[in-house]
């Protein structure tokens, strides 16, 4: 036991019981998290309430306060890292990074300006279009990036002078009541306040009355509760949502070329992303070609206990992700689908998936039409491009997609026929704190990142001053 606590009002708190949290890699427990009561919740609300008032009274105090923690998470990111390891699953090197990113977020908002914009100035008036603060804002994270996106939430909306309690995944809280922890020495009590808990706290912090803004990042199915639940008080929402990210191959492509950048983007962070690559299209003359290098990448690519050196990919995160990325692939097969890497569970400990990339299927079967969520990539054969822009386009998702050619204007007019939010030309993944980010259709409401996600912790105002 390592003594994660809740922080609230600034301070460590204990809940009345706990939870397991279980190490994807070996399938025991890592550790065990708070398990908040509905009355802490609460408190959690008030304390964001009552710091508000001063918080967003002093703008600089803000930008010193986001610029100390984003030095902290620096200074501590191997700690953190590891911690996020041990939870998450993800290689150590890239759980500490995610940490540095982290920071890398929060010292890009902490300069960002909140300009006044002046859109009258005549003998009538002097008119400004002011941005405000919207108060509380309630943040619920996902297990995939639990430190990264937590961040993405927090630091806009902490610049912008609101205040914020954040629940994390049950699945990998512990990073984040870290989190909490390391930054009670620098912001203010109140100002962030971190509660852990099942899906009944994600339910209570989405109709509780006091947020005005609730910023959710995970599945669609949850953001269409999440939408539902904050409706009847007109609560704010950003909800960034589930994808299912084509990338169209030209017919001038090379495969040996692109095949290190289409893996790399299908299996980052062994392809729990929500923007990673989830489904290839390929025209025919380089089908064969492209399913071989993508095959012989997922063959050499090492997967194990992300502890272990030179570990590439990890373990799935959870069991039911697990579960159901063994049964898409499984359908998959089962429907006619050639393995041409992986295809099944690997045998001992832990949620280990062999990185598969699946031949011979097509838009149908569900391991194409869904978002499978995990270290499976299925590859589409295509004759036409306007059809297979057709069947890239014929989903609900609308996150990010991409298109590779050795012509790149060719491959932009090609992407800019994409319906979704980033469309990206010879490369994918492609995310920055400057660039906004969000989806089309079910993948979400609203952006997050640039200063286009910092608006959208504010309300607009309008300062009329008369000179009649």
């Amino acid at each position: 036991m390592t003594g994660f606590t809740m922080t609230i009002d600034g301070q460590s708190v204990e809940a009345p019981g706990t939870f397991d949290v279980i190490n994807p890699a070996t399938g025991d427990v890592a550790d065990q998290a708070p398990d908040a009561a509905r009355e802490q919740l609460d408190q959690a609300m008030a304390a964001a309430a009552a710091a508000f008032p001063a918080w967003r009274a002093d703008e600089q105090a803000r930008r010193k306060a986001l610029q100390a923690a984003a030095d902290l998470l620096f200074a501590k990111s191997e700690e953190i890292g590891r911690i996020l390891t041990l939870e998450q699953g993800k290689p150590l090197a890239d759980a500490t990074m995610e940490v540095v990113g982290a920071g890398v977020w929060i010292k890009y908002f902490a300069d960002l300006e909140l300009p006044r914009e002046v859109i009258q100035d005549d003998d009538a008036a002097f008119v400004e279009v002011i941005r405000r603060p919207m108060g509380v804002v309630a943040a619920i994270t996902p297990w995939n990036y639990p430190l990264l996106l937590a961040i993405w939430k927090l630091a806009p909306a902490l610049l912008a002078g609101n205040t914020m309690v954040l629940k994390p995944s049950p699945f990998t809280p512990l990073s984040s009541l870290k989190l909490g922890e390391v930054l009670r020495d620098v912001l203010p009590p109140g100002v962030f306040n971190v509660v852990t808990g099942g899906d009944d706290l994600g339910a209570w912090m989405t109709g509780h009355e006091t947020p005005r803004k609730i910023s959710f990042t995970g599945s669609v199915a949850t953001g269409k509760r999440v939408a539902a639940a904050a409706a009847p008080d007109l609560k704010r929402v950003t909800l960034e949502l589930g994808g299912n990210d084509p990338a169209i191959l030209l017919d001038d492509a090379d495969p040996a070329a692109v095949a290190d950048k289409l893996f790399g983007a299908a299996f980052m962070n062994n392809g729990q992303v929500c923007s990673a690559i989830k489904r290839v299209y390929v025209p025919e003359s380089l089908y064969g070609d492209v399913v071989d290098a993508l095959a012989a990448k997922a063959n050499a690519a090492r997967v194990g206990n992300g502890l272990e050196e030179g570990v590439q990919l990890g373990p799935i995160n959870n069991r039911p992700q697990y579960e159901r990325v063994s049964e898409l692939v499984a359908d998959a097969i089962a429907k006619g689908a050639r393995a041409a890497a992986g295809g099944k569970a690997i045998d001992g400990p832990g949620y280990f998936f062999e990185p598969t990339i699946l031949a011979d299927v097509s838009d149908g079967a569900r391991i194409v039409d869904e978002e499978q969520f995990g270290p499976a990539l299925p590859i589409v054969r295509y004759s036409d491009l306007d059809e297979a822009l057709a069947r890239a386009n014929g989903t609900h998702f609308g996150l990010s997609g991409s298109v590779w050619s050795a012509d790149a204007e060719r491959a932009g007019e090609v992407a800019s026929r994409l319906e979704c939010g980033t469309a990206w030309v010879n490369t994918h993944l492609a995310l920055a704190p400057h660039q906004p980010f969000g989806g089309f259709k079910w993948s979400g409401v609203g952006v997050e990142n640039g200063p286009w996600g910092l608006y959208g912790f504010t309300e607009i105002q309008v300062l009329h001053r008369s000179k009649l």
